[in-house]
């Protein structure tokens, strides 16, 4: 399994990419404010069922890859530079609308729905594609054991960090959508801090080196 150290460092990684703010937290936000906890629980469990199918597929399919091909492993490495720095520049560019401002528009859903959608939206983020295909292979040290336990480890522990503070953002929806109205200027303040982390993690991961 990891070393105590890479752990650490991924459980680390994981909690800043899962409190910069993208597209499943203000999906959870806003259909927490719109329908209520329990509409944001239904979604949280559809956002968690597409964690489980990244990390399955990634430590099925992608790590042998990866780690037998420089070059693949290379092209997605820059590609997922590459991404973050859009994604910073996103949030710090002139007129930028801070994603925690959440969305009013959204339609009333039933059950179903609600999990089908927070499930789509995490399977169609390319952060947390990033995350998998990108980030997570580079904690894998194949000198300390089977790669898929290594995989599912830290699968694991990024799934369980991500429900943590996702769930806790349910349940605070409301309060969060008062705080946020009463402070704009706050908005400015997390789009400078979003965009901070975001770069950092880019220039982390373009200056990474294959695990061998």
């Amino acid at each position: 399994m990891p070393t105590s150290m890479s752990l650490a460092a991924f459980a680390l990684m994981a909690l800043a990419m899962v409190i910069t703010p993208g597209p499943n937290m203000i999906y959870l936000l806003s259909r927490s404010i719109l329908q209520g906890r329990t509409a944001g629980l239904i979604s949280l469990l559809g956002v968690i069922l597409g964690f489980l199918v990244y990390m399955l597929g990634a430590a099925l399919g992608l790590t042998g890859v990866l780690l037998a091909v420089p070059l693949a492993y290379d092209a997605v490495r820059w590609l997922g530079a590459a991404y973050l720095l859009w994604l910073a520049w996103t949030a710090i560019r002139p007129g930028a609308r801070s994603v925690l401002e959440p969305r009013r528009d959204l339609p009333h859903d039933g059950a179903q729905r609600l999990f089908m959608m927070g499930f789509l939206t995490n399977l169609l983020n390319p952060k947390i594609a990033v995350l998998y295909l990108s980030l997570l292979p580079q904690f894998v040290e194949p000198d300390r054991g089977p790669i898929l336990g290594q995989f599912l480890i830290l699968g694991l522990t990024q799934i369980t960090i991500s429900f943590s503070i996702n769930l806790t953002i349910v349940f605070l929806a409301g309060t969060v959508a008062s705080w946020l109205a009463a402070r704009p200027s706050w908005l400015v303040v997390q789009r400078g801090l979003m965009g901070t982390v975001l770069a950092g993690l880019a220039l982390r991961l373009a200056l990474e080196r294959r695990p061998v």
